[in-house]
């Protein structure tokens, strides 16, 4: 499990790397909120661990703008502020669950394996649609208007992640992570090579673009018509 831990005090980000690294969970640390929605944007993750009264952007703030961008991973707060609005505002803005310092370390540890196990079975749909576009994830087959299209495996794996994240920008980086499970050099061009023969497929055979390119950010998957 790949844990984003976003805390400002320098002691608890090494006390919850040390003890989430020993429980085998690969841990991404961030000390404000603009460095937390930086990973996010770059980097997949099953799990952010936040805290309300990060420096640059509050933990408020992190959580509407991944939602506001369509980032829809699990948030956990992890805060000293105990009242009661606090927790329906989190609650409000998104967030998963609520734990209030100080804490228990196995209370927490047993909070990430149940938003886990209610993320696992909230499961995925056998089919996804997005405008004309169906993908069958349990034949692994997509077609478009009916037309059954051949891809190469690791086509449909970025077809599937483009799709499950529909109109959101995904970055190169993000999509070799996904695809690949690696972090390609910045020069290398292997997303750009699949997306090219994706494009060729997906979107020329029907005159109707749906995989768009966002200079300088990355691609997004979006229907034809939006």
């Amino acid at each position: 499990m790949r844990i984003l831990v976003a805390e400002d005090e320098a002691k608890a980000r090494r006390y919850l790397s040390q003890g989430l690294g020993e429980q085998g969970y690969s841990v991404t640390l961030a000390e404000d909120g603009n460095q937390a929605l930086s990973f996010l944007r770059e980097h997949l993750f099953d799990v952010v661990i936040l805290d309300v009264m990060l420096p640059g952007r509050d933990g408020w703030e992190v959580l509407r703008t991944m939602r506001t961008e369509g980032v829809d991973t699990p948030v956990l707060f992890l805060t000293a502020r105990d009242h009661v609005e606090d927790r329906v505002r989190g609650f409000d803005l998104g967030g998963n669950d609520y734990l209030v310092k100080p804490f228990a370390f196995a209370e927490l540890l047993a909070r990430l394996r149940n938003l886990m196990r209610r993320t696992e079975s909230a499961g995925e749909p056998a089919t996804l649609q997005v405008g004309d576009l169906i993908i069958d994830s349990l034949r692994h087959q997509v077609s478009r208007r009916g037309r059954l299209l051949q891809l190469t495996p690791k086509e449909y794996a970025l077809l599937l992640m483009l799709a499950r994240h529909r109109g959101r920008v995904l970055s190169r980086t993000l999509i070799a992570e996904g695809v690949w499970g690696v972090c390609f050099e910045a020069q290398t061009n292997v997303v750009d090579v699949v997306i090219r023969r994706l494009r060729g497929k997906l979107d020329r055979p029907f005159g109707a673009p749906m995989l768009r390119t966002v200079r300088g950010a990355g691609y997004l998957l979006d229907s034809a018509d939006d």
